[in-house]
């Protein structure tokens, strides 16, 4: 199978197992990753897998890839993706190469590297790969290799960096039969004494049988809400395919936005850390910004993305920062990994120490209404055109404008969010407002210049 550039995305390599990519595809990665580290003069790396049924192969090919470069390369075997990171920073080689497709279908498979163990490649740096692929000009070496359990350290850092009150509380868990089965078991295990544990799909099963591995879609959540309403659970907690995301449900069943989250995060620290400033991308509910100002914390918005919002939190050093998309990033006390098993359990923390039913902290946020986030089929060539053409409608109209990604109208009564999708030929977009009408105004409106655009350059 040739390598195809269009698994070569903004922030990993993914494709679809044996019909995109397959063995010989990971085993070319390795030798180019390689290369790459050689000329970096990085001698060692980590590498682990996701639960995937194709993972295994995968791992395989790209480790002889990469000692072939003469890379000596330390195998985590099955890991969670913060695992990977945890063990490219513990283990010293500050470089890691991560086989999963976090919460796409099961038939996916992908790669996430990083050069420096603190945020991912992404850009030119990911398809720079394809690229030395194709030029074949591999730096040869002699490598080795080594298997190590980063479980036990991994599973410390975490429970050492919580603090419980004295209210036990009882959370439902759900690793989506992910990866985050392996370990999140064991984790409340040793937290036994302030949480009462129950866990659902909680066998790792790299097919995914009960539910779709993403709890950033509420309605991948139903399971959960039953379980939290079956076992009058305070908190309902799910973790996407490879654990980097989160998402959550209230003992009233009610869906936690990750943006909402952060919310409630905030007016829990804001007088518990110094530097009072959150970083989120520009998908957020305005609700955000206008809480954070409420608690004297600044707002600061920043594009969306993994592979950027976790080079940006690090460069930034918030205490809290994240995207809608389920990636949260602690830095008051802990590392600054995205794990949703950790972003779930601190909200787990706060509640035992407030006593609070988490639904309470819904009930002074202010009421946005908001569209999911909405495609529209383009093509790579036109989509940054119209983006454009948004942003000059924007400029005719006066509008208050951001474009750190796309435009955003920011109005004072709700946005409009219109950007190029970094991973394929689609136009993304995003609308709110403080009532139902006017959501159906601004949304209107923008519909019919994107329309007007689209018909224009197709």
């Amino acid at each position: 199978m040739l390598v195809k550039k269009e698994i070569f995305r903004a922030y990993d390599i993914r494709g679809i197992y044996n019909e995109e990519m397959d063995d010989n595809t990971a085993y070319l990665i390795g030798r180019a990753f390689g290369t790459r580290l050689r000329e970096k003069n990085i001698l060692k790396t980590v590498v682990a897998y996701d639960n995937r049924l194709s993972s295994v192969a995968l791992e395989k090919s790209m480790v002889k890839g990469l000692m072939e470069c003469g890379i000596h390369v330390i195998r985590l075997g099955l890991a969670t993706t913060p695992m990977c990171y945890f063990a490219s920073n513990h283990l010293k080689t500050n470089s890691s190469m991560m086989i999963t497709a976090s919460h796409n279908p099961k038939e996916y498979n992908g790669f996430k590297f990083s050069y420096n163990g603190v945020y991912n490649a992404s850009g030119d740096d990911v398809v720079d790969l394809y690229y030395l692929i194709q030029s074949g000009k591999f730096i040869d070496g002699e490598g080795s290799c080594e298997n190590y359990d980063i479980s036990n350290e991994y599973i410390d850092l975490i429970v050492n960096s919580l603090d419980f009150g004295n209210k036990k509380i009882k959370v439902v868990y759900d690793p989506g039969n992910g990866t985050g089965s392996i370990i999140a078991g064991r984790i409340f295990e040793r937290l036994k004494d302030h949480i009462d544990s129950v866990g659902i799909c909680d066998k790792s099963d790299g097919t995914f049988p009960l539910h779709h591995p993403d709890p950033c879609v509420e309605e991948n959540l139903d399971m959960l809400k039953e379980a939290v309403n079956k076992n009058n659970a305070d908190v309902g907690l799910g973790f996407d395919g490879d654990a980097d995301r989160f998402g959550c449900v209230a003992e009233d069943g009610t869906f936690i936005p990750c943006d909402t989250y952060m919310i409630i995060m905030w007016k829990y620290l804001s007088d518990k850390v110094s530097k009072k400033e959150c970083m989120y991308d520009v998908k957020c509910s305005k609700a955000l910004y206008d809480e954070l100002i409420k608690v004297g914390v600044k707002p600061v918005e920043f594009r969306v993305g993994n592979s950027y919002t976790r080079k940006e939190s690090a460069r930034g050093d918030y205490p809290l920062s994240g995207e809608l998309s389920g990636h949260i990033y602690f830095r008051d006390k802990f590392p600054g990994y995205d794990d949703g098993i950790y972003v779930g359990l601190r909200l787990v923390e706060m509640l035992s120490h407030t006593g609070n039913k988490l639904s309470d902290y819904l009930d002074d946020i202010v009421k946005y209404y908001s569209t999911p986030e909405l495609k529209y089929k383009v093509t790579d060539e036109n989509k940054f055109e119209i983006v454009d053409k948004i942003k000059e409608y924007c400029i005719s109209k006066n509008y208050n404008i951001l474009t750190i990604d796309g435009v955003k109208a920011i109005f004072d009564d709700g946005f409009a969010l219109v950007r190029a999708s970094n991973t394929g030929p689609n136009i993304t977009s995003r609308f709110e407002a403080k009532t139902d009408e006017r959501l159906k105004e601004i949304q209107s409106e923008f519909e019919s210049e994107l329309n007007k655009y689209m018909g224009l350059l197709k």
